[in-house]
């Protein structure tokens, strides 16, 4: 059977007959047995209950009924809920915690007959930049095992990138969309914040959280967000608005006016392959007859420090829910109140989550609220009003996704400022609340991906995806 990157590919084989969606699942549930131990990409698998739905969107099929989504077979992260499956962060504190309840994303794909295929494997609440903050171990690029996914959604991404499924689910704060995707040579999105709904993705930063597709074409990314975007009732920070397929991407004629920015392209902190890439990328655009020009971006070096002083601020608050008492771990030494709450967080979180938690607390602590998270705050909205002004005068701005190729297992692990620095491109679009995506671009010396993100004004999410489409064409 052929390796698929596009559902449409699927589809069109499905109407000729040529597959079977039964015997496509199967062939996904193949690769996931040869590949999955090695890469630990997914941490539980529905087989049986994959077949069972793809036996009954096959007969859909078959009398001209099936959803827009027959076809696809996702992953979702594990901190998607899905009702009767577990969902556990990827930490020991929820694991084995079987949702009552399925978000709004994944409920939106199952009616178009979507077939769900397993759950992710992620870093610890998300936690991450590599994927190896997980209960579950970490999560190797299929390319290179001995490279990392990227993460937070690493499992997401190689998921996809070893063809396991065709597209996945995954969630993004700071980048945890497009930097795995980045790593792996994938699509990955990052919509407008409140395009899609949150309503069961477990919280890590409420004000930036959202979930994204990650895919091996832009369309199928259009596709997923055409049924997944839109107003929920569940989730008062969901817009009211859907984003709809692009027409005719490929017929795309308008000439755009493109930004990068100046401080990006000379960081001293980008790999030499990437900056190589991203001058390439963008001498590629003016080719194609776009106005790219470069622009100054001040507030490059504060992205990072902005965006740890937020997030860990708002986890501190979403993961104080988790204290042993409704719902979770346990611990065994738990005698009270006290040390109910106590041991069963100090033994169900891992290091990166405590250290996340502390810091937290710690810039919202009485003394310390105005020096660090109103400060943060301020900063925030000056970076917004900056990049607003910017968008009045270009239709999108492009970077790297990362500074970086995927590095190795455990080379920056024990080094927490390294591993945040590899934020750097991707948390400016959370932080402003703008939708960006990464396109593979090239690679390195050695073979691994190199990804180029864009982004693109709020709500402007159906051009930023038009764009990007044509571009894939162009190229």
């Amino acid at each position: 059977m052929n390796q698929y990157n596009s559902l449409k590919a699927i589809q069109a084989d499905l109407t000729a007959g040529l597959i079977t969606l039964p015997g496509l699942v199967a062939m996904y549930l193949k690769n996931i047995e040869i590949h999955n131990p090695q890469l630990n990409a997914l941490v539980e698998v529905y087989g049986e209950e994959a077949l069972a739905a793809a036996d009954k969107i096959q007969t859909k099929l078959n009398n001209g009924q099936a959803g827009k989504l027959a076809g696809m077979v996702v992953s979702i992260k594990d901190n998607i809920c899905y009702k009767g499956h577990q969902s556990s962060a990827s930490s020991a504190i929820l694991k084995g915690f079987e949702s009552l309840f399925s978000a709004t994303a994944v409920e939106r794909i199952l009616a178009e007959d979507a077939i769900i295929i397993g759950r992710s494997n992620c870093d610890e609440f998300a936690m991450g930049a590599s994927n190896e903050t997980s209960v579950y171990g970490p999560v190797l690029n299929a390319i290179n095992p001995s490279k990392v996914s990227g993460g937070s959604s690493g499992g997401a991404a190689v998921s996809v990138q070893a063809n396991m499924c065709l597209a996945a689910l995954g969630s993004d704060t700071g980048g945890s969309v497009r930097q795995p995707a980045s790593f792996c040579g994938l699509v990955g999105y990052k919509p407008t914040y409140g395009a899609i709904s949150r309503w069961g993705l477990i919280a890590y930063a409420s004000s930036f959280d959202i979930i994204g597709p990650i895919t091996q074409s832009v369309g199928d990314t259009s596709s997923i967000m055409e049924v997944i975007s839109g107003p929920d009732g569940h989730d008062a920070t969901a817009l009211n608005t859907k984003v709809l397929l692009p027409k005719s991407p490929e017929k795309m004629t308008k000439k755009m006016k493109i930004a990068y920015f100046k401080e990006a392209i000379d960081s001293e902190g980008i790999a030499p392959a990437v900056k190589q890439q991203t001058i390439a990328f963008i001498e590629k655009l003016k080719e194609l007859g776009h106005e790219v020009k470069q622009v100054s971006f001040p507030y490059l070096d504060v992205l990072v420090p902005v965006y740890y002083t937020l997030t860990t601020a708002e986890a501190s608050s979403n993961l104080s829910r988790f204290a042993g008492m409704h719902y979770g771990r346990r611990s065994e030494r738990a005698k009270d109140l006290e040390t109910t709450v106590k041991f069963s967080r100090s033994e169900g979180f891992g290091a990166e989550v405590k250290r996340r938690i502390m810091t937290g607390t710690f810039v919202l602590s009485s003394g310390y609220y105005d020096a660090y998270y109103s400060k943060a705050q301020k900063v925030r909205r000056l970076v917004k009003n900056y990049t607003d002004s910017l968008f009045e005068e270009v239709d999108f701005i492009v970077s790297p996704t990362s500074p970086t190729v995927a590095f190795g297992i455990g080379e920056k692990a024990s080094n927490p400022l390294a591993m945040y620095l590899a934020d750097i491109f991707t948390v400016h679009a959370n932080i402003s609340g703008n939708p960006a995506i990464s396109i593979p671009f090239g690679t390195d010396e050695m073979g691994m991906p190199i990804g180029m993100q864009l982004m693109a004004s709020r709500s402007k999410d159906a051009d930023l995806l038009a764009f990007t489409e044509s571009l894939s064409v162009q190229f």
